[in-house]
């Protein structure tokens, strides 16, 4: 597991509001979605709420990994690519129902942890 690097951190403070996430099915197809409904927990660490998720949360339960696109309101763009850890209870869980809108469900929290970034092309971790 990686950190953020100091830059990064700043950029997800100054993110459009949303973020792409991508994930791929046993075959390797891949997925990607929207998500609003998303926050930094740690420096090691981006949780998305399950909160409609369906083939998202089937490449989860089938071991997939995942990537999350964002772009700065200057236009930066980063990726971060990490592990996913799916969470029904617990800490990062209760994190994720103090931010998620009560209008949505918060079935889970989905959580992505860190292993490298980008910008662009450049590799940052």
């Amino acid at each position: 597991m990686s950190k953020l690097p100091e830059a990064v951190n700043k950029a997800w403070d100054e993110k459009e509001d949303a973020i792409v996430l991508t994930t791929v099915d046993k075959e390797g197809v891949p997925n990607s979605i929207w998500a609003t409904c998303v926050s930094k927990y740690d420096d090691e660490t981006i949780v998305i709420a399950d909160n409609y998720l369906d083939k998202t949360r089937e490449n989860i339960k089938d071991g997939s990994k995942a990537a999350i696109l964002f772009i700065t309101k200057e236009g930066k763009s980063y990726q971060i690519k990490g592990t996913i850890e799916y969470h029904t209870g617990g800490a990062i869980f209760d994190d994720m129902k103090g931010w998620n809108p009560e209008r949505h469900p918060g079935h889970a929290a989905v959580a992505v942890k860190v292993e490298s970034v980008y910008s662009g092309s450049e590799k940052l971790v």
